[in-house]
């Protein structure tokens, strides 16, 4: 038996209930072009291939790279990687077409997520089996008790819609959380955030750094009392009250400050999300 490594954040599901589930969700019809991410031993594999003329696999470990092609001799390609460095342009030359699977390791989600995302011209649709508490961040809104960075940072470019729950019995090892069945929908969301994705970043990043503060203190660095006052937002209020929209329009001024400052723009990082 393949023993589950730490290293890769490996959770293998093997409720045969618990997989239908997730490919009725999923609804694959035999020419999809899908790519299942972490298959580990195959068991959502064999099921998505009873549906599918073909499969593509991203796997990095190597035994269970060996188990896969026991298992599965014809009609799946196996990717070995990393599947952070994983090209979907690799696939395919048509856009808007890949279907991408998987039950993420919960030790890299969030940035394999972005890392997705930074291909979603790619992409028809995601499902993912992730931490619950991931997936309320993904999908809450402005004022709820999970929305945060994550929420805000997806909200330009997915619709995140929560399927359903899963146990840690469904899983082996059982993991000390509940996952969810997330999918997302790439969409045209907040032209603003899209045309400035660089300040979206900042702002959203600066604001949600202590949540507690105001936006006077905690964009501070980025823009004045006056310039948020001129975008029709209050100073003194807290991040977690504005929505994705307001965010966004925060970036366009920064943007425009930016452009008439003879400084440099400081550096963002949207891979960390958590």
């Amino acid at each position: 038996m393949h023993v589950p490594r730490k290293r890769f954040g490996q959770h293998f599901l093997h409720d045969r209930n618990v997989i239908q589930r997730i490919v009725t969700a999923i609804g694959p019809v035999h020419d999809d072009l899908m790519i299942e991410i972490g298959p580990g031993l195959g068991a959502l594999t064999g099921p998505l291939l009873d549906r599918l003329d073909a499969l593509h696999a991203v796997e990095i470990d190597r035994d269970a790279i060996r188990h896969l092609q026991q298992l599965f001799p014809a009609k799946l390609t196996i990717h070995e990687g990393d599947a952070l460095k994983f090209d979907l342009a690799s696939v395919t030359s048509t856009p808007g077409c890949i279907r991408v699977v998987g039950n993420l390791p919960y030790n890299i989600s969030t940035p394999l997520l972005f890392r997705l995302l930074e291909q979603r011209e790619w992409v028809r649709d995601m499902h993912f089996m992730l931490q619950k508490e991931v997936v309320d961040r993904m999908a809450a809104g402005a004022n709820d008790d999970a929305y945060g960075r994550l929420s805000v940072m997806l909200a330009p470019w997915v619709r995140v819609e929560p399927l359903f729950d899963i146990g840690p019995g469904a899983f082996r090892p059982p993991p000390k959380v509940v996952s969810t069945v997330v999918r997302l929908t790439p969409q045209d969301a907040i032209p603003l955030a899209r045309r400035y994705p660089r300040e979206f970043a900042q702002i959203v990043a600066a604001a949600f750094s202590q949540r507690r503060k105001t936006l006077r203190n905690s964009l501070r660095a980025l823009l004045s009392d006056d310039e948020i006052i001129g975008t029709q937002i209050d100073p003194g209020a807290r991040p977690e009250v504005l929505s994705p929209l307001q965010f966004s329009v925060l970036a366009e001024r920064l943007s425009t400050k930016s452009a008439h400052s003879s400084n440099p723009r400081p550096s963002s990082n949207v891979e960390d999300m958590e």
